[in-house]
């Protein structure tokens, strides 16, 4: 039987373009290679691609072949660059291991729509509104699930630092992990934190900080079903939660360690998976997604935010709870390109 031809494509120019790699090894690591025959497509930090013998270190400095998905669907597949021309690799699925922008948001779902090769993960539309955490809370809201009460400023605007519930957590509307994120417990500190999300995105949210225990949910999509992790539950030695910025994160975090399963009641385990799911259910999720919450004191659960292809490093919380479910990471990706190929609503 042949195999299954898999663009792993990773990387990207997005500021998360570091754990991206790191994600994409991992999963290098742990597909079937009697299933899949991988390709490993690799966007540097400048937006150029690569076809590479693997993601591991040195496919950025000029290893590999330059190369193009081509959004052609009578190519359905990639264009790699010859001395003379173009070879055609025709492919079966891809798994876009790509994180925040140009990866999260329905940039290269849309290509990958345009080239009609199936992929692993959400689709444009619930790429897109996922992303803009803002859009999110509105959708989730209605369908009677809690939110952060919350304030957007757009790049031109202003806000009034007055009136505001601190402490409030100021971040980048549309990007991922925690770059650009500040807590602010005083009105005169929140210009600078404006200022500063508006580093990685124009348009910045205000949240009012939710008073409770943040807690996360892996949920995995199939024919029939959608299937939950454990849940995880982050404890906090000080400041907030943000793993991929630190030197080392393999090794130890600096103010945070991820308790899977989350010590908390069997009670709140359950409304947790529930909430996830309603909260998968209602942006229109496809293939995967990590839904990150709090748990309040009197048992409420408030969304975070959702991340439609989170990270599946070593230490990423998504691999982690799923295992603890009895998933290990091969055969979630084998259930990932099962759905891909067999699974997915058009």
């Amino acid at each position: 039987m042949a195999r299954l031809r898999v663009a792993v494509i990773f990387g990207g120019a997005s500021e998360e373009h570091p754990v991206s790699v790191k994600s994409a090894q991992e999963v290098a690591r742990n597909l079937n290679l009697a299933k899949y025959e991988p390709f490993y497509l690799g966007i540097t930090t400048s937006g150029e691609w690569r076809l590479c013998e693997s993601p591991d270190p040195g496919w950025e400095n000029g290893n590999g072949r330059a190369a193009t998905l081509s959004p052609d669907r009578g190519v359905h597949g990639v264009l790699v660059q010859t001395d003379g021309g173009y070879d055609t690799v025709h492919l079966d699925v891809a798994l876009p291991v790509l994180h925040g922008k140009l990866g999260e948001d329905g940039a290269i779902q849309g290509l990958l729509d345009l080239s009609g090769i199936p992929y692993v993960g959400c689709d444009v539309q619930s790429s897109t509104l996922c992303m803009d955490k803002s859009l999110a809370y509105l959708v989730v809201r209605s369908a009677g699930i809690a939110t952060p009460r919350f304030w957007t400023v757009a790049a031109d605007g202003q806000v009034d630092p007055d009136p505001l519930p601190y402490p409030v957590f100021v971040k980048p509307a549309r990007s991922g992990s925690s770059f650009g994120v500040s807590r602010v417990d005083r009105a005169e500190d929140l210009p600078g934190a404006v200022e500063a999300a508006r580093r990685y995105d124009s348009k910045v949210l205000i949240e009012e900080a939710v008073l409770g225990s943040e807690v996360g949910c892996a949920v995995l999509e199939s024919a029939t079903d959608l299937i939950v992790g454990e849940v995880d539950q982050i404890r906090l030695s000080h400041g907030f939660f943000r793993i991929h910025q630190e030197d080392a994160p393999e090794v130890r975090s600096e103010n945070a360690a991820v308790v899977v399963p989350a010590d908390i009641t069997a009670e709140a385990r359950l409304l947790v998976q529930q909430t996830a799911r309603a909260v998968y259910r209602a942006l229109g999720c496809r293939g995967l997604a990590r839904v990150d919450m709090f748990l309040k004191e009197d048992g409420e659960v408030v969304l975070n935010e959702v991340n439609t292809f989170p990270g599946m490093t070593s230490y990423s919380r998504y691999p982690r709870m799923m295992a603890a479910a009895g998933l290990p990471l091969a055969e979630v990706i084998d259930r990932l390109v099962s759905f891909a190929l067999n699974g997915r609503r058009r």
